[in-house]
């Protein structure tokens, strides 16, 4: 058997809904005679840029350049695709894989996004709310003397009522309405704002991962560096010892090698603080994070990067489409603002019962109903009315410059990364080209110094030089990997209105 109300004693719920469906009835056909449209400017989605290119001139088909080292190989343009949703895969590191998606489910600022975004759907149903009638129902009994109610002498008594009243504002010139639009453009800019946190913290874990990597390659090369320099530190003194070198000679390679030493604190500190980092996107303690290790060759360079036509980037960025949301919200905040100029309608209805006891409640000469309508029509309000309107209107303004410029931003992005990957594959040409050489010119040095062939001045400048051109290309390297993900992150990483807020549950992660 279905629930039924809760009512005081004696009150039939038929006799309660017969005048309360009346007042609805009359309510809707009021409401809908009296409807009209909504006042101020209708929003339209900003149209795409005219620019057909993101470069003044045209875009190559690869980058020129290739080198004979890890990540040397030349990549390829592929003009109209979209980048992928998990792009992060595209590095061919299961590791840095692990990172990204743990981070994504993990990281307390994707919850504090999600929350923003349950929060801004839940202030939309409640703003739909508005656009229905309110319908309460009252029960009470009050006790009183006969001096309170205006009869001397009389004794105390109780009386009880119970009612239903029903009052609606009619939404005449849309201000309601606006007022949901501009609840539910706001959902929209927490919905994208979700996917703009997606998609940096993901670009975050990328790219300190991959400098968590090149400072340990760096730290690698720089020990390498600093062996070779102790090494011929041992051979200056041992010469020095016998009388072939001097103690100016010892002194120097001393100095050389401990300069050399001094490096690698600094190179630790960074590395300690890249992993602290890490460990804070994953959404842990530094004290609690375990990182397996993650080597610079064992990650991959994409050969085939997406470029996305200028047309369809503003609907594959997160934060353009954000930008977007907010000229929506503005544009209906002008709605409001003018719908408030108008007079408002309300019409309510109520009917109830009024008696000395609970049994008589709705009985023969109990009942009362009244019927109402009240228009209020703001007459002068010391211009508080028409000034924010205008400030509605400037806030419009704003929020269309403030669009202008996010796309720009997204333009600038894109096309500094694409000049960069070009530029990015020649350096590490070069500076490939550079560390063979100056390896080999060590080789000989050496060999020549040991011949007493060549000072020990030209064997630790051959040496310094090797060293910088070693660092230079393992930076070089993880420039170019760094530069890629920065492409895929300008390009909107993958979310084309995807719905982020459930992309985390759907994860399966393996801490």
């Amino acid at each position: 058997m279905a629930n039924q109300p809760c009512l005081a004693p004696g009150i039939s719920p038929a006799l309660i809904t017969r005048p309360l469906r009346r007042a609805l009835i009359a309510t809707a056909l009021t409401a809908a005679l009296l409807g009209g449209c909504a006042v101020g400017p209708q929003f339209r989605a900003p149209a795409a840029p005219e620019t057909g290119a993101y470069l003044p001139d045209a875009l190559p088909a690869a980058t020129a350049e290739a080198a004979d080292t890890p990540t040397g190989d030349a990549q390829r343009f592929l003009e109209g695709a979209s980048a992928p949703q998990r792009w992060w895969t595209r590095f061919g590191s299961d590791e840095l894989d692990r990172r990204v998606e743990q981070a994504l489910a993990h990281s307390p600022t994707v919850a504090s996004a999600q929350a923003a975004l349950r929060q801004a759907q839940e202030n939309v149903a409640a703003a739909r709310g508005s656009l229905f009638p309110a319908v309460d129902a009252s029960v009470g009994a009050t006790r009183s003397n006969g001096l309170a109610a205006g009869t001397p002498g009389v004794s105390p008594f109780t009386v009880y009522n119970a009612g239903v009243g029903v009052s609606y504002t009619l939404d005449l010139f849309g201000g309601v309405r606006r007022g949901v639009e501009a609840q539910s453009a706001i959902a929209d800019l927490q919905r994208y704002q979700l996917e703009g946190t997606y998609l940096s913290l993901a670009a975050n874990v990328a790219t300190t991962s991959i400098l968590e990597a090149s400072l340990r390659e760096q730290i690698r090369a720089t020990e390498e560096i600093l062996d070779l320099y102790r090494q011929q530190y041992e051979l200056t003194r041992a010469q020095s010892d016998i009388g072939a070198k001097s103690q100016a000679d010892v002194l120097v390679a001393q100095s050389q090698m401990a300069t050399a030493s001094a490096q690698l604190p600094e190179l630790r500190k960074a590395l300690a603080q890249t992993q602290t980092q890490l460990a804070v996107y994953l959404g842990r303690f530094p004290s609690e994070s375990q990182l397996a290790a993650l080597e610079l060759d064992a990650i991959t360079l994409p050969t085939d990067l997406p470029v996305s036509l200028p047309s369809t980037l503003v609907r594959e960025r997160p934060d353009i489409r954000a930008a977007e949301a907010q000229l929506h919200q503005a544009t209906a905040q002008v709605g409001i603002a003018t719908a408030n100029l108008f007079p408002t309608i309300t019409l309510s209805g109520s009917y109830g019962s009024q008696a000395a006891s609970g049994g008589d409640l709705f009985g023969s000469g109990s009942e009362a109903w009244s019927l109402g309508l009240n228009l209020l029509q703001p007459i002068f309000r010391g211009g508080t009315l028409r000034a924010q309107k205008r400030a509605a209107e400037a806030g419009l303004d704003q929020a269309a410059a403030d669009y202008r410029t996010t796309v720009l931003t997204a333009f600038q992005n894109v096309a500094d990364v694409l000049r960069a990957l070009e530029l990015d594959a020649a350096g590490l040409r070069a500076q490939a080209e550079a560390e063979q050489a100056t390896r080999s010119s060590l080789d000989l040095v050496r060999i020549q110094y040991d011949d007493g062939a060549a000072n020990y001045l030209q064997v630790i400048d051959a040496t310094r030089l090797y060293q910088q051109a070693r660092i230079a290309v393992i930076r070089a390297r993880a420039a170019r990997l760094t530069n890629t993900a920065a492409l895929y992150t300008a390009l909107g990483g993958g979310w084309r209105g995807t719905d982020a807020s459930a992309f985390a549950d759907a994860q399966t992660i393996s801490n």
